[in-house]
C-alpha cells in the first residue's frame, strides 16, 4: 500500500495474506490465469476502488487527517444517509505496516462520527465497496472492523493462495511449527490452493485447518510433490471435496488416481503432470460418474482416450477443456462428440492435429454448445466457420486466437449468428485486410459476402477483440464503433 509518510510507491493491488480473485466462470478450476477475456477483466483485482464518491467537497482537502491510499476517505454518515453534524470530519485510514492499530476512541472526528465509525450496520454496507486486498488491509484498523469483515458473506467466491514457506513459523530454536490458519476457520473459506506443498505439508494442513474434513469443497495443488500415498489420504480425509486442480504435479502416476479418486468428485483439473496418458483418463472415466467439468492439459493423451467415457458421464458432463493435447486427431474428436453429446462449454486449444472435419462433427453433433475455443488450431480454415454458423444456433462465445488461416470470408459466415456475444481473433494475421465482414456486421442491412446464408441477422456481439491482427486497420475499428455501437472493440 502507498504510505505518504514514507513515500513507498508499492501498488495497492498487491494480494494481502494470500488472497486471489477466481472468476465465476474460469477456464478450469481454480485457474489464476485467464486465456479469455480482455486485460480489464484480467486485471480486476487490482483496479481502482468502485466506492461512489460520496466525500463532502468541504472536506476534501482536510490535511490533518491520515488518507488511506487504498480509496478516497468516506463519509459514513453520508454512506448512513444521515447528515453530518456541523464541523463534521472524516474517518481516515492508517494503513502503514508496523503502525499501531487505533481505537474506535482515538479515531479523529467528533464522538458522533467515531461511533459512526464502528457501527456494524453502516460498516455491513460500507465493506461491500471495497477488493479482497482492500479488505485484507482494512481488517488490520480495529477489532470492530475485522469483526465486521471476518464474516464469510465478505469472502464468497475468493481462495486462498498458500505457498509452502508461508505455511511455518521459524521458532527461535529453529524448529519449525505449523501457521494458525483460524482466521482462515472464520471467515469460512471452502477452498484452497497449495502451491509446491510435499505430503507431510498437506497432512499438516488437515489436522490444522477445522474446517478441512468437512468444510472444504475445493482444492488446488500447483507445482506440488505429492505422491500416490499423499494424494489418496487428501482424499480420504478431506471428505467434503467435490472440485479438485492438480497443476505441474509430476510425483503422482496414474495408480494414484485409481486409489484416490471418488464418486463425489464433479468437477476435475488437471494440467502438466508429466505421468498423465490414457489410463489416467480410464480412471477418471469409471471412478467419477457424477462428473460435470473436466479441464485436461496432457501431451499424451491419444484418441483412445476419448472413448472411455460412460453413459452416466455423457448425460451429466457439460464442460470438457482439451488444451495442448497434441495427439488429440479428428478421430478423438468422434470418440468425444458420442460419448459426450450433451456438451455446452468445449475446448480443443492447441489441439493442433484438429483440421475443419473435426469442427464439422462437433457442429453437427454437439448442438448444445454455448462456447468454443479453437484457439492455437492452425488447420481451421473458414470452412470450419460456416459449419460453425450453419449449425451451432446456441453458441454465445468463439475464440479464435491463432487460427492463422482464418480470413475475413470466414468471418462474413459468422455474421449470420445472432446468439454470438463475444468474439476473440488474437493473432489472426490474414482478419481485418477487406471490408467482407462489415458487410454483415452492421445489423442486417448487407449480404453476407460470399456465402448463401442470406441477409446477416442483427449481430448481438458485446466484446470484439483483435488485438494484434495485422489488417485491422483504424478504418476498420472506425466502422465497428459507428455500426456495432454495444459492442466493446479492442485493439
Amino acid at each position: 500500500m502507498s504510505n505518504p509518510r514514507n513515500g513507498d510507491t508499492k501498488p495497492p493491488c498487491l494480494p494481502r495474506n494470500g488472497l486471489v480473485k477466481i472468476p465465476t466462470q474460469p477456464n478450469g478450476l481454480g485457474s489464476a490465469s485467464i486465456t479469455k477475456g480482455t486485460p480489464a477483466v484480467k486485471n480486476r483485482l487490482c483496479q481502482p476502488s468502485s466506492v461512489p464518491a460520496i466525500l463532502s467537497p468541504a472536506l476534501a482537502h482536510r490535511s490533518d487527517l491520515p488518507i488511506p491510499s487504498l480509496a478516497s476517505p468516506l463519509s459514513l454518515a453520508a454512506l448512513a444517509g444521515v447528515s453530518s453534524p456541523p464541523g463534521a470530519s472524516l474517518v481516515g485510514l492508517n494503513t502503514s505496516e508496523g503502525s499501531e492499530q487505533p481505537s474506535p476512541e482515538r479515531l479523529p472526528g467528533s464522538p458522533s462520527e467515531r461511533q459512526l465509525a464502528v457501527d456494524e450496520k453502516i460498516l455491513n454496507r460500507l465493506f461491500w465497496y471495497f477488493s479482497a486486498c482492500e479488505k485484507c488491509v482494512l481488517a488490520q484498523v480495529c477489532k470492530a472492523w475485522r469483526r465486521v469483515l471476518y464474516q464469510p458473506k465478505f469472502w464468497v467466491g475468493l481462495t486462498p493462495v498458500l505457498h509452502t514457506k508461508e505455511l511455518y513459523n521459524i521458532l527461535p530454536g529453529g524448529e519449525k511449527e505449523f501457521v494458525s490458519l483460524q482466521g482462515f476457520a472464520i471467515r469460512g473459506f471452502d477452498g484452497f490452493c497449495l502451491v509446491g506443498v510435499s505430503d507431510l505439508d498437506i497432512c499438516e494442513f488437515i489436522d490444522n485447518y477445522p474446517l478441512s474434513k468437512k468444510g472444504v469443497k475445493s482444492m488446488s495443488l500447483k507445482r506440488s510433490t505429492i505422491t500416490d500415498a499423499g494424494l489418496e489420504v487428501m482424499l480420504e480425509q478431506m471428505q467434503g471435496v467435490v472440485r479438485l486442480e492438480l497443476s505441474g504435479c509430476n510425483d503422482f502416476t496414474e495408480a494414484g488416481l485409481w486409489s484416490s479418486l471418488n464418486a463425489r468428485i464433479t468437477a476435475l483439473s488437471v494440467s502438466d503432470c508429466i505421468n498423465v496418458a490414457d489410463d489416467a483418463i480410464a480412471a477418471i472415466s469409471q471412478l467419477l460418474p457424477n462428473l460435470t467439468e473436466l479441464n485436461l492439459q496432457a501431451y499424451h493423451v491419444t484418441d483412445t482416450a476419448l472413448a472411455y467415457f460412460t453413459a452416466k458421464q455423457g448425460y451429466t458432463t457439460h464442460t470438457l477443456r482439451l488444451n495442448s493435447c497434441w495427439e488429440i486427431t479428428n478421430h478423438g474428436v468422434v470418440n468425444m462428440v458420442h460419448s459426450l453429446p450433451n456438451l455446452s462449454v468445449l475446448s480443443l486449444s492447441g489441439c493442433s492435429k484438429v483440421t475443419d472435419d473435426g469442427v464439422e462433427l462437433v457442429a453437427e453433433n454437439l448442438r448444445k454448445l454455448r462456447s468454443l475455443d479453437l484457439s492455437w488450431c492452425p488447420r481451421i480454415t473458414d470452412m470450419a466457420l460456416e459449419y460453425i454458423a450453419c449449425d451451432l444456433h446456441k453458441l454465445e462465445e468463439l475464440v479464435l486466437d491463432r487460427c492463422v488461416r482464418i480470413t475475413d470470408t470466414g468471418l462474413s459466415y459468422l455474421s449470420t449468428m445472432s446468439s454470438l456475444r463475444s468474439l476473440y481473433l488474437r493473432w489472426c494475421c490474414q482478419v481485418g485486410g477487406g471490408t467482407q465482414p462489415c458487410l454483415g456486421w452492421h445489423g442486417g442491412e448487407g449480404k453476407a459476402a460470399g456465402t448463401s446464408l442470406g441477409t446477416g441477422h442483427e449481430l448481438g456481439l458485446e466484446e470484439l477483440e483483435l488485438t494484434n491482427c495485422p489488417g485491422a486497420t483504424p478504418e476498420l475499428f472506425k466502422y465497428f464503433s459507428q455500426h456495432l455501437p454495444c459492442c466493446m472493440v479492442i485493439e
